[in-house]
């Protein structure tokens, strides 16, 4: 109501409002054409003279009306174009700063089989405590921070653990025949499993479902759901000297990354049984 009100005192008549509606609407409409080019011709496979011949017109006409559009800026086409770039500015830095926070994730993480093999080969062994953690992790490829924590630090392990990984696929729903897939990382015998467990974008994701459905495929340990503990890694970003993006885009980016969703909450994790361990990226 409130954006409304001030929209209406801002432009004072339809006529100006129209020119802002005529701006975002043939803007969307190239845009979608411009999308749909680039799925015709990268997911479809079809040759670059059938996209140009078949859509140069449809993209033609659309130019045609965003010009015409053009010409209105200063009387009130001006503001879809603001608000889209305010929206590709933040959109932007989020990707790119995700990007760099990954890769010095990773760098930190290290691999997971190796960490694997690390906790094989340890003199004296390690100790194991009874039952079950599981620790939620972005995927295969490297170690939970939680973990690797756990183990450096309190120099234990559980008897069984479960290394989970959330994939979404672009599919709306994943049926539950499909969901699970289960890797031993190399060692049948040692209680350390990790699972994947995919879900369409239009799927709950919950982490106790899933793991009853990981122990009816068959896990290599038995696991106590009802009394597991679970083990997120959190990262606290600060801004520092790091290369990769300007000052402002690093403040923009770690004002945004306070607004994500509670995972707990989101993955459907009791809250009694939680653990989050954090640790500190610059950017």
């Amino acid at each position: 109501m409130i954006s409304v009100l001030i929209l209406v005192f801002a432009f004072r008549s339809s006529s100006a409002l129209a020119y802002a509606f005529g701006m975002a609407v043939t803007g969307t409409i190239t845009i979608t054409t411009l999308l749909f080019f680039y799925i015709v011709r990268n997911q479809s496979h079809k040759p670059m003279w059938m996209v140009l011949a078949g859509g140069g017109a449809f993209l033609a006409v659309d130019l045609l009306f965003l010009a015409a559009n053009l010409t209105k800026i200063t009387h009130g086409a001006w503001l879809p174009l603001l608000i889209a770039v305010a929206a590709f500015t933040v959109l932007t830095t989020w990707q790119r700063g995700r990007a760099l926070v990954t890769k010095r994730r990773e760098r930190d993480e290290g691999s997971l089989r190796a960490f694997v093999d690390q906790l094989h080969a340890r003199r004296p062994p390690l100790t194991r405590v009874p039952g079950t953690a599981v620790f939620l992790n972005r995927g295969k490829s490297t170690t939970p921070l939680a973990m690797r924590a756990n183990v450096e630090h309190n120099h234990i392990l559980h008897d069984h653990v479960v290394i989970l990984s959330i994939e979404t696929r672009q599919v709306p729903h994943v049926a539950a025949a499909d969901r699970i897939a289960i890797d031993d990382l190399g060692y049948a015998d040692d209680g350390i499993t990790h699972v994947t467990a995919s879900f369409g974008y239009m799927d709950e994701p919950n982490v106790p479902s899933v793991l009853r459905l990981a122990v009816a495929a068959g896990l290599e340990c038995p696991l106590e759901i009802d009394d597991a503990s679970y083990f997120l890694s959190t990262i606290q970003l600060h801004t520092g000297k790091q290369p990769g993006m300007s000052r402002w885009r690093k403040h923009l980016f770690v004002a945004t990354a306070q607004l994500t969703t509670d995972a707990a909450e989101y993955f459907g994790l009791p809250r009694e049984r939680t653990v989050i361990m954090g640790s500190r990226i610059e950017v």
